[in-house]
């Protein structure tokens, strides 16, 4: 017998009062299986999200990239369907299945009609339990992967990611590329895509959201078909946390463009901080602002160095950093290392003004209950709320806490966030007048 826990009634923010956000209810499958979900049945449609917690972190060093492979063969072919006759299935119950991983999760999204569902979650079930890993398919995505890690090896963008993951995170899979080297993707066997995914998709690290035409019973049973016949849990421990190795200094890797790649960055702070608020303020009005920030304003307003220039809290399951990035000409790149720090200094020693607090509130305020604005992203904003460890009163609560932060919150949190001796730069290109440290 399925048990609802609670149910929380979420009003918009910041919007109409005309508008109300429906209920989000939490609820627990016949099974055990934690869901929560948005009813609305205006429209015969439910869309699904899952989250398998572990994701390529889990993986063997030497099988890395074993756990994209796999993710990317649920598509092409399970049960007695090849790839093709699998998508000609899909297609014809108008059904979207999408598959992805990451470092911290294995995410599945479903898109169904409520005629179809039960047929549509019996499609996505043979996907998720019996895939084939038939060996042409293995090699065509093996191949495509392969081909996009040799263009990653030409991006500079992609170069500096992997420089500044490597320097922050040398002895955690986080210091490495999740899709793998071409060494352990060519290595990888179909007995190694079998075990990542017994490893993998396990029921207990599975959190789910639902958002649409159904109801919790309804939830609650579909949860339990769908994940029937998937193991109960990984002998695989998830990781453990870790601190980065950042420490300030610039680190050079010579490539051959007219203008140089630069990322940057040190320690952060967790979500679960209470903290977490006025950093999330500070970091807008330092540079996740756009147009309005400050080191937009230093940057490229006031000296021309940049196109643009952005910084954002990067929050994962085991570390935290406080990033940024920006390309300038290679004879103007070392000016601007030299004005991102100092402005980081003088935010870190001066801290921000009562105007660009309000500002910043007004911009975070409003601009949040724009993200509601269909099943799909409700249903993804819902998963990654439980990820998080939030409770579904967050979306009510979200922004009274944003306003609760004042000046001397925000400006003792810059003191305490923002490290400028710390700041590390990877610096793709051929600067002129700069050199490592």
């Amino acid at each position: 017998m399925m048990m609802r826990i609670v149910t929380f009634c979420v009003a918009w923010i910041m919007a109409s009062p005309l508008w109300a956000m429906p209920e989000i209810q939490t609820l627990q499958s016949p099974k055990g299986v934690n869901a929560w979900l948005v009813e609305d049945h205006n429209i015969p449609f439910v869309a699904l999200e899952l989250r398998f917690i572990g994701g390529a972190s889990i993986e063997p060093m030497e099988k890395r990239g074993g756990a994209a492979l796999m993710t990317g063969l649920l598509e092409e072919g399970s049960g007695d369907m090849d790839a093709q006759a699998f998508a000609t299935a899909r297609e014809n119950l108008a059904a979207s299945f999408g598959y992805d991983v990451y470092q911290d999760a294995l995410s599945v999204s479903a898109k169904m009609l409520t005629e179809n569902r039960d047929q549509a979650v019996a499609l996505l079930r043979q996907s998720l339990v019996t895939p084939r890993f038939d060996d042409d398919a293995v090699e065509r995505v093996r191949a495509q992967i392969l081909s996009i890690l040799a263009s990653n090896e030409k991006d500079p963008n992609d170069i500096a990611s992997t420089a500044f993951n490597r320097a922050a995170y040398p002895d955690h899979p986080y210091g490495s590329n999740y899709e793998g080297t071409p060494e352990t993707v060519a290595a990888l066997t179909r007995q190694d895509l079998i075990d990542i995914h017994r490893t993998l998709l396990v029921t207990d690290r599975v959190i789910v959201s639902a958002v649409g035409d159904i109801t919790a019973d309804e939830l609650g049973r579909l949860i339990d078909t769908l994940l029937d016949g998937l193991p109960a849990a990984s002998d695989t421990p998830l990781p453990t946390d870790v601190q980065d190795q950042l420490s300030g200094g610039v680190k050079i890797i010579d490539f051959p463009i007219p203008q140089s790649v630069v990322l940057f960055g040190h320690s952060g702070i967790a979500q679960s901080d209470p903290d977490f608020f006025a950093a999330y303020i500070l970091n807008h009005i330092l540079g996740g602002g756009g147009f309005e920030s400050r080191l937009m304003t230093e940057v490229r307003e006031k000296r021309g160095l940049t196109y643009g220039i952005g910084t954002f809290l990067v929050g994962r399951d085991y570390s935290n950093l406080l990033m940024g990035q920006v390309s300038s000409s290679n004879d103007t790149v070392a000016q601007a290392i030299e004005v991102i720090r100092e402005e980081w200094r003088k935010m870190a020693e001066t801290g921000v003004s009562e105007e660009e607090l309000q500002a910043a509130k007004t911009y975070l305020t409003g601009a949040y209950p724009l993200r509601f604005d269909g099943n799909a992203p409700i249903a993804n904003i819902l998963v990654g709320m439980q990820r998080m460890g939030l409770s579904p009163d967050y979306v009510e609560s979200r922004n009274d806490r944003m306003n609760a932060v004042t000046l001397d919150d925000i400006n003792r949190v810059a003191k305490r966030l923002l490290q400028p001796d710390d700041l590390f730069f990877v610096v793709v290109g051929q600067p002129l007048n700069l050199s490592e440290n």
